[in-house]
């Protein structure tokens, strides 16, 4: 397929880079390793616009070294990426992640989740339907945290499949609960 891989040719997993040696997690490895015959037709991209990071990280350069940026801007997580991670799940939260299709015009993707641990993932829709007329789809990612437990990075995936071709992006997400009972003013 042409998809990324997270295993090396003999299958094996890869392992991070650095000591202690680690399999490597979706922080390590992005999108996984390239397959160059892929590269040439992705399927699906998730573009974004340049100014788009302005809304989210509201910077404004002062002259050339110095760097202001509004703290109360919106979450990185809300950008368009191809990629979601999400530091602090305390309760539900939802992204909207867009898709233009550069493959064939007319081409059908079905969404296959594989939800972090201790985390509900839900996609809306779950088919994306191109056509000469729609060319942009936008999908909804729903993740709910399942656990009342402070933890770790958990790491999930959402795949969009058509025959052969098979679109990934990761998800990595961190249940927290530190003012999970604090939080109810």
């Amino acid at each position: 397929g042409d998809e990324a891989h997270v295993t090396d040719e003999r299958g094996m997993p890869i392992l991070a880079e650095g000591l202690p040696r680690k399999i490597a997690d979706p922080f390590d490895y992005g999108g996984g390793n390239i397959n160059p015959g892929g590269a040439a037709d992705p399927g699906l991209v998730y573009d974004i616009d340049p100014r788009d990071y302005n809304k989210f990280f509201g910077c404004t350069i002062i002259r050339r070294a110095n760097v202001s940026c509004d703290a109360t801007t919106l979450p990185a997580y809300h950008l368009n990426l191809p990629s979601i991670a999400i530091p602090e799940l305390r309760r539900p939260i939802t992204v909207w992640r867009t898709v233009t299709n550069v493959g064939e015009v007319n081409s059908v993707y079905h969404a296959e989740v594989q939800s972090p641990a201790g985390v509900k993932m839900e996609i809306e829709p779950p088919v994306l339907v191109f056509d000469a007329m729609n060319k942009v789809h936008t999908f909804k990612v729903k993740l709910s945290p399942m656990w009342k437990l402070q933890g770790d990075y958990t790491f999930g995936s959402i795949t969009w499949h058509k025959e052969q071709k098979a679109v990934r992006i990761p998800v990595a997400t961190r249940i927290t609960i530190q003012d999970f009972y604090a939080d109810v003013a």
